[in-house]
């Protein structure tokens, strides 16, 4: 998680900068219309519509003290519960506006909501349906007795809980059971990347289904990439949040139709389980117009600027494939850029989205050794680019879909690697 997407992250600093940070507190507090509010959208990666909105807190000071120094600093000093009711009460307010079939999530402390200054803000609302009580906290919670109890009437006054970072710090599985949220936020250090980390969609699996059983939404926060997003449409998580979808900002923020589009069209894609559609990844492509040395070394160039990528497609004028590029590592490797090894690899199997999953991967088996495992090449009926599709998680959908640990007919889809449940209180308008 990050203060850029979420707007908190508890960090305890060990000094107060040129001792302001009392006054510099004391002035926000003074001020009813600090600090400002801004609105990141929450969006349903199945229909590519927003859910909800998230509250963000801002704050006008010194360049490069963001919203997690305030709030830790107003911990240390004391004045903590007082900011965070005041950003609660801001909330509630702006609830009022929120769009129809949407829900609201603020930020709170766990050790910290059950202070009067925060607890009699939340209890002088009658009906807090809609609202979502986002739990973000770093430090253990001395008494979760009072906590649970105080969770439990905002529960029967309409309010959702969030659990933040799960799978990291104080947000593992046993809080998970303690608390038992409706809303279950996966850590970002879980999702930076998680596409090229079989382990970390292992666990975002693991923890969707535990959050299923558990009547909870998983929601994918900090998605800054469109291979990340890729990966977690296909995994059949629900809810996301991040900068590649929509940004923070005043009011309510629509969704571009454009990226409600592409959501559209990605649930469509994960929706083909038995066929190649529903792993399909986005990569990236040079063209062939430079000549064989030119695209290589351009090739070497979009390698050596994401160490993390593996692969680069040349293609002609037309957008049809023509080789791959891949990060050396075999012998006789080619340089490209610099110091990036690269390796030129023969085209060996061109597929359609509709090819069915068993097909394919029994023809990419049968390649011969050294080419058994480069990707697949996805294209359209005009042979253009698509994306590429890996041998290694064609296999892992196989064993997914007859694992027996789908349902009845022994088939598995990808809706139910993640599910989406019915929450016991559902915030209004949650994505049905």
């Amino acid at each position: 998680m990050t203060a850029a997407t979420t707007g908190r992250v508890e960090v305890r600093p060990s000094a107060v900068p040129d001792g302001g940070w009392a006054a510099a507190l004391q002035a926000v507090l003074a001020d009813p219309a600090r600090p400002r509010l801004v609105f990141q959208p929450i969006v349903d990666l199945r229909r590519g519509v927003i859910a909800g909105y998230e509250a963000l807190s801002r704050f006008d000071g010194p360049a490069g003290l963001g919203p997690d120094r305030w709030f830790a600093m107003a911990d240390e000093l004391g004045v903590g519960a007082r900011l965070e009711a005041r950003v609660v009460g801001a909330a509630l307010v702006a609830r009022r506006g929120l769009p129809a079939h949407c829900f609201l999530t603020v930020n709170v402390s766990p050790h910290l909501l059950t202070d009067p200054a925060l607890t009699d803000v939340l209890l002088a609302e009658r009906d807090l349906s809609g609202m979502v009580l986002e739990l973000t906290e770093h430090v253990a919670v001395e008494d979760t007795g009072s906590l649970l109890q105080l969770l439990d009437q905002l529960r029967t006054r309409g309010a959702a809980i969030a659990l933040d970072d799960a799978g990291s710090g104080y947000s593992g599985l046993q809080q998970l059971a303690l608390i038992r949220p409706d809303f279950v936020k996966l850590d970002r250090a879980l999702v930076d990347h998680a596409d090229r980390d079989e382990a970390k969609l292992a666990l975002a699996e693991l923890l969707g289904a535990y959050a299923g059983r558990l009547d909870a939404w998983l929601l994918v926060e900090g998605i800054e990439r469109l291979e990340e997003l890729e990966a977690f449409v296909r995994l059949g998580v629900p809810l996301a949040q991040g900068y590649l979808l929509a940004e923070p900002g005043p009011g309510w923020p629509d969704l571009d139709p454009g990226v409600a589009q592409t959501l559209q069209a990605m649930s469509a894609r994960a929706s083909q389980v038995h066929s190649v559609a529903s792993l399909v990844e986005a990569v990236p492509t040079v063209e062939a117009g430079a000549g064989p040395a030119g695209a290589l070394v351009a090739a070497g160039a979009v390698l050596a600027a994401d160490p993390g990528r593996d692969v680069v497609v040349v293609v002609d004028e037309q957008g049809a494939p023509v080789h791959l590029v891949r990060a050396g590592l075999r012998d006789g490797d080619r340089s490209g850029d610099g110091d990036v090894t690269v390796q030129v690899v023969p085209l060996s199997l061109r597929v359609r989205p509709s090819g069915a999953l068993v097909e394919v991967l029994t023809r990419a088996m049968t390649r011969v050794p050294a080419r058994r495992f480069d990707p697949v090449l996805c294209v359209d009926q005009a042979g253009r680019l698509l994306g590429l599709v890996r041998p290694e998680r064609m296999s892992l959908r196989l064993a997914e879909l007859y694992s027996g640990e789908g349902p009845a007919d022994g088939t598995r889809t990808s809706q139910t690697l993640c599910p989406a449940p019915a929450p016991r209180r559902p915030p209004s308008g949650g994505p049905r």
